[in-house]
């Protein structure tokens, strides 16, 4: 079996770590949340305070998942409680192909393999389910330990959302084969058009074997402000499994700072300024996400229609010939074209555990916002961003260069 090992290629620039930014200033209600905590010098207990673990139960329990302190645990980020969990849980990792960039390096950093899972045509961050069973199964025969399967129903890189029968047979094929589940829920207040596709989470469906995390970076905070929270399951295994993700958050002294750990609780308490920036700022960045999702495809670049978060994962395959005259055969030389070009992150699809050889690449829509923050204040307060000269000018300069490419492409594909 292939496993996501690391290609050795190319800058570490898009970390493990690296979550699409939203581009927007900080709310002022967050900061002087955060502000009101900066003068206290204590330390934060591992695992999170009163105040943060009551709002993650509160939130949790609005999402129709009934929680408790003591089944929740915080971190600065996610990829610390991920950490956690796989040491916690052992064996070797299952995660969708492509996946979130600090999915697998985290298996990697504690020596388990990490092995990908094709995902359906119809979306990316879940594992086709057939796809699944198959892989544990060739697993197994060859001497592997298949415990933890990783998944997103709503997904970075892909910026889809998983219809929920699919969900459902892939939860099932996971339960048979006795696996636990992690379903990384950063993106799921992203959402674009949330009264018209159906959310669900893995932990409604399977509670005893799914614990779901969320990078608060996806929607309440600055990703400079590091700050995650898990919901562990009921019952004796999540019992013994928070217990075990807390001695190795101990051990790592993973705790998120006293002025964040404040501004998370305010932000998970869902006062009115958070859900209206969170509102606004959703529906601005489907709006643009739209708008590059329509210059990419016009262009003859594969790309699923973005339905969340503030990306969308594009592949240039078809382009191949015009980007070969142009010096770029794999991934990486991909990412560092378009980042000349457009002047942007545009980070390959092996940052995600794609083929490096597979000429994928994540646009970011908050790229295309503006360059100062009151270009970008400008977007979301206006009834029409897309009129907005900076936006303009973002979507024109994406234009002109998949256009240019398609262009050369055709001429490449014309009889000599």
């Amino acid at each position: 079996m292939r496993r996501t090992d690391p290609e050795g290629h190319g800058p570490v620039r898009y970390g493990p770590s690296a979550l699409p930014d939203d581009g927007l200033p900080v709310l002022p209600e967050l900061s002087a949340a955060l502000a009101a905590a900066a003068a206290s010098g204590r330390d934060r207990p591992i695992g999170g305070g009163t105040a943060l673990l009551d709002a993650a139960c509160g939130y949790w329990t609005r999402r129709g998942l009934a929680t408790w302190p003591d089944r929740v645990a915080a971190a600065p980020g996610a990829p610390s409680l991920l950490l956690a969990l796989t040491a916690a849980l052992g064996g070797d990792v299952l995660v969708p192909r492509p996946c979130a960039a600090w999915w697998a390096p985290y298996a990697r950093l504690l020596g388990r393999p990490a092995f990908p899972v094709a995902t359906p045509a119809e979306c990316g961050g879940v594992p086709d389910p057939y796809a699944l069973l198959e892989t544990v199964r060739r697993v197994r025969a060859e001497g592997g330990d298949p415990r933890l399967l990783v998944l997103s129903v709503a997904d970075d890189p892909t910026a889809t959302v998983a219809p929920p029968e699919l969900l459902h047979e892939t939860v099932e094929a996971a339960t048979g084969e006795g696996l636990h589940l992690v379903s990384d829920e950063t993106w799921r207040d992203t959402v674009h058009a949330p009264h018209e596709r159906v959310l669900l989470s893995p932990a409604e469906m399977l509670p005893e074997r799914v614990t779901v995390v969320s990078d608060l970076a996806g929607a309440f905070l600055p990703a400079g402000w590091p700050a995650a929270i898990a919901r562990f399951p009921a019952g004796p295994t999540g019992d013994a499994l928070h217990a075990r993700v807390l001695d190795i958050l101990t051990a790592l002294d993973a705790r998120i700072a006293e002025p964040v750990a404040a501004a998370a609780a305010y932000a998970l308490a869902e006062p009115g300024p958070v859900t209206a920036r969170l509102t606004a700022a959703t529906r601005l960045h489907a709006r643009v996400a739209r708008a590059a999702h329509a210059v990419v495809v016009a262009a003859g670049a594969p790309a699923r229609p973005p339905q969340a978060g503030r990306h969308l994962y594009a592949d240039l395959g078809p382009l191949r010939p015009a980007l070969a005259a142009r010096g770029v055969g794999d991934a990486q030389e991909l990412e560092d074209y378009l980042g000349a070009r457009l002047g942007m992150s545009t980070p390959g699809g092996h940052r995600f555990g794609d083929d490096l050889a597979a000429l994928r690449v994540r646009l970011s829509t908050a790229e295309l916002l503006g360059a100062t923050d009151e270009e970008r204040t400008q977007c979301l307060r206006s009834p029409a961003p897309m009129e907005l000269p900076q936006v303009r000018r973002a979507l024109t300069s994406l234009e002109s260069v998949f256009d240019d490419l398609r262009d050369d492409a055709r001429r490449w594909e014309l009889p000599r």
